[in-house]
C-alpha cells in the first residue's frame, strides 16, 4: 500500500479519537507558546513537548487504516 493510497484510507474510529486529541494537544501547545504574557520556562517547555507529542499522535494516527483495506490489491499488482 502506497503512502497516499495509506493516508487516504479509512481510519478506525478509536484513531479519529487519537486523532483528535493530538490535535487538540497542538492547539492548546500553540497558545500557550505564543501567549502575549511571560510565562515560566517550565510552562513554556512543556509546552513544546506536548507540540511533539500532539503531532506524533496525529500522524501516527492518520496512517493508521481499517485492517480490511490492508489487504486489499493494488492497481499495479
Amino acid at each position: 500500500m502506497k503512502i497516499v493510497e495509506r493516508i487516504k484510507a479509512p481510519t478506525p474510529k478509536f484513531f479519529k479519537i487519537l486523532r483528535s486529541i493530538g490535535l487538540a494537544l497542538l492547539a492548546i501547545s500553540g497558545t500557550i507558546v505564543a501567549a502575549p504574557i511571560v510565562l515560566p520556562v517550565t510552562v513554556v517547555t512543556v509546552a513544546g513537548y506536548m507540540a511533539v507529542a500532539g503531532g506524533v499522535i496525529s500522524a501516527v494516527s492518520q496512517m493508521t487504516v481499517v485492517e480490511e483495506n490492508l489487504n486489499k490489491p493494488r492497481d499495479g499488482d
